[in-house]
């Protein structure tokens, strides 16, 4: 069977998909781990010795002569004829790698290694030289120099070694190895001679230090209080640093001078800016809590504030709530000085938008301001100054501030000068006239008897504000308050003979109050009718209703029907529900019992309801169902809800067929029975109308809109029936299958309450 004719039963993908990486992966983790070692040689004789060093000797030449400049071979190499003890060889090769690069500080350092390591000092005396002489920035070569010197036990050859490289100025570090050496050499004079010889060649605070710190621990305290006041007068002060501060007010207090130390924060702290010294205040509270007094640990507790304080108001100079802070806290230590001079740089950030809500928290600064002047300082001329600034910087036009006019006139009057507060008052309602400005005005002089001139001011103020109810009822009341009824009554009705009123509801309460109180019945009822031609509100008649309530509750009734009858005719129902409930409340304080009124009134009251209404866009189009309550009072009248049975007698007429007149009405008749005459085809029949059995043989069809007298068999006629009262009838019917439905579901609800039902 040939090949060819073979075929992959299934050429689908394998679930399982092998990628190259896996491959190569398992192919790496099967491999075995083994390293291939070149044999041990056994050298039995000198011959094979010498081809071996022959043979490495020229694969090391070989790789330099590849690579020249790569120093890894030469340290190969020189490492190599180390191990063949070759010292000379390795020395060579150390030389000619030297002579490649000598700058690299890897060569020198196995260099001079080498020859310590061989015992060679010498040698290594002369690598060393030649290291420093070449690179004397490298401080490893000197660190290594001095302390080979030192071990071979040298100390004079090391300190000329130290000598030679403090000539060169090195880093801190140097210096601090030199004085380590002399205090091993136990010579502390030349280790203090090497501190002088260090802060001169470093002035900083960091060597003042280490000085001051190496005195300290040699118990020197005198010395050390030299250099930390040797370090005070010679930096700059830039390096005038808070740790220098800090560990020369730490020295003094260790010393147990603590007034010394005291001095030394508190000047720390006037010279250098706060921000960069935190941890000094910190260590200042400690301090004064450890051996301070009471006002000593308060007033550190207070410069920390005081810093606190500044950061946040050089952050952001219209945060006002910080200055508030700022400011209670200066004025509790009772510097006025200080105190004025915070207030002062507080007022000048003013806000840069002319928008009353950003200056309100601006403006208590200046009326704080004012208020220290005149309390704690008792600087009168002071306060005038402040207020008069004040309004200076207040954009008038834009808005103004009432307080502060009103505070200034306030000020003057505590200082018994009158006429300047009349000025002031008068200099405001003509600049900026505010209905706060003119009750002030008016409060001042109704405090000092001054009716004419309130009378004045309210005159004033009606003519900037004609329309504010408010002070029409304030000017009355005053007029009432001195006696001056008919004065009182004119003004009430000026004001509600003005054409537009912001809230008249309120006018014409204080009216009808103004006359209650007087016990002008008959006035105050007169107001309610003249009101109620204005306006026929449901809030209207319930106090109409109520006033009269307490008079006599027969007035109050007919008020209420008025009210319900007008508001039945306007088809407001929910209006007429608050009225039946007022009504209700009414009728229920009167007595306890059910009164005539109160079943009135339960009578009255209607059935809720729930239903439903589709809710319609702005574009007219549905935006889905809606439920609400509706109201149905019992005495609205009730319109037809269908006429089924006349589309009943239509269809009963097409079925008798077409020779007949068009029947449009009923005639109903009581007493005919089977053997009755019967005109105009009456069908002998038997039909149920709304319940009740008739018989076809009484109904007689004649037109659609109205039904004729007809003669009944004995001579007499039938009543004649419209075709409204048939409708009636029906509805009557279908209603009280309506209501014995709806009753079933609102059996619960209690007599003359509106009943739920949907």
């Amino acid at each position: 069977m040939s090949n060819r004719n073979v075929q992959a039963k299934n050429r689908a993908p394998a679930s399982i998909q092998i990628t190259a990486e896996q491959i190569l992966r398992e192919a790496k983790d099967r491999q075995l781990d083994v390293e291939v070692k070149a044999p041990r040689q056994q050298i039995t004789d000198e011959e094979e010795l010498r081809v071996f060093r022959m043979r490495k000797r020229k694969e090391f030449e070989d790789a330099i002569r590849k690579q020249r400049e790569h120093i890894g071979n030469w340290l190969k190499y020189s490492t190599w004829e180390e191990s063949q003890m070759e010292f000379e060889r390795a020395r060579s090769v150390y030389e000619r790698s030297l002579e490649v690069d000598y700058r690299n500080q890897t060569i020198w350092l196995r260099y001079a290694e080498f020859e310590m390591r061989c015992k060679f000092p010498n040698h290594a005396r002369n690598v060393w030289d030649r290291a420093v002489a070449l690179l004397p920035r490298v401080d490893q070569f000197w660190y290594k120099y001095s302390y080979m010197e030192e071990m071979l036990g040298n100390p004079a050859k090391a300190r000329a070694i130290f000598e030679r490289w403090m000539e060169w100025e090195p880093e801190d570090n140097a210096w601090s190895a030199y004085v380590k050496f002399e205090m091993r050499q136990e010579e502390p004079a030349k280790a203090r001679s090497v501190f002088q010889r260090y802060v001169e060649a470093h002035p900083h605070s960091r060597a003042f230090l280490k000085w001051a710190r190496w005195e300290d621990k040699q118990s020197q305290y005198a010395l050390a209080r030299g250099v930390y006041e040797r370090a005070l007068a010679e930096l700059s002060d830039s390096e005038k640093t808070e740790k220098l501060f800090s560990a020369f007010a730490h020295f003094e207090e260790r010393c147990k001078e603590f007034d010394r130390a005291r001095v030394i924060y508190k000047y720390a702290l006037d010279q250098m800016p706060r921000e960069q010294v935190p941890e000094l205040y910190r260590d200042f509270i400690g301090f004064e809590k450890r051996h301070g007094s009471v006002q000593g640990i308060e007033e550190v507790i207070m410069n920390n504030r005081r810093l606190q304080y500044e950061e946040r108001a050089s952050a952001s100079p219209l945060d006002y709530d910080n200055w508030f802070d700022y400011l209670r806290l200066e004025e509790s230590t009772g510097d006025l000085d200080r105190t004025r001079e915070v207030y002062e740089r507080a007022i000048a950030n003013v806000p840069p938008v002319l928008e009353k809500r950003f200056w309100r928290r601006y403006i208590y600064l200046w009326i704080n301001y004012a208020l220290f002047e005149e309390l704690q300082a008792e600087d009168a001329q002071r306060t005038r100054e402040v207020y008069r600034a004040c309004l200076d910087v207040v954009p008038h036009k834009s808005f103004t501030f009432a307080k502060i006019w009103l505070m200034l006139a306030k000020f003057e009057v505590r200082h018994k000068d009158l006429q300047a507060a009349r000025k002031v008052l008068g200099q405001a309602i003509g600049m900026c006239p505010k209905e706060k400005l003119f009750k002030g005005y008016v409060q001042l002089e109704r405090d000092l008897g001054e009716i004419d001139r309130c009378r004045k001011v309210y005159s004033k103020c009606l003519e900037a504000f004609p329309s504010d109810c408010g002070v029409w009822a304030q000017f009355a009341a005053l007029e009432g308050s001195v006696g001056e009824t008919e004065r009182s009554r004119a003004v009430f009705e000026l004001a509600i003979r003005q054409p537009v009123l912001d809230m008249p509801e309120t006018l014409w309460k204080a009216y009808i109050d103004f006359e209650a109180e007087n016990g002008e019945t008959e006035r105050a009822r007169q107001l309610f009718e003249r009101l109620l031609e204005r306006t026929q509100h449901v809030k209207v008649w319930i106090s109409y209703a109520q006033y009269e309530a307490k008079a006599e509750l027969d007035t109050a009734r007919v008020v209420f029907r008025r009210g319900y009858d007008h508001l039945r005719r306007q088809g407001l129902k929910e209006e007429r529900v608050k009225l039946l409930e007022a009504w209700r409340a009414a009728e229920k304080a009167e007595g306890k019992g059910k009164t005539r009124g109160l079943k009135e009134v339960e009578s009255k009251m209607p059935r809720k309801f729930k239903k439903r209404r589709m809710m319609t866009g702005t574009n007219g189009e549905g935006m889905g169902w809606e439920e609400y309550y509706d109201y149905q009072f019992p005495d609205d009248e009730t319109k037809p809800a269908n006429l089924k049975i006349l589309e009943m007698a239509q269809k009963w007429k097409q079925k008798k067929g077409a020779g007949e007149d068009g029947l449009a009405g009923f005639k109903l008749g009581g007493g005919g029975g089977a053997g009755g005459g019967q005109e105009g085809g009456v069908v002998g029949t038997k039909r149920k109308l709304g319940g009740g059995e008739v018989d076809d043989e009484e109904i007689q069809l004649e037109d659609e809109e109205e039904v004729e007298e007809e003669e009944a068999p004995g001579g007499g006629k039938e009543p004649e029936l419209s075709k409204r009262k048939l409708n009636s009838s029906h509805e009557e019917e279908e209603g009280e299958e309506e209501g014995d439905e709806e009753r079933g579901e609102g059996d619960g609800a209690e007599g003359g309450e509106p009943a739920e039902a949907s």
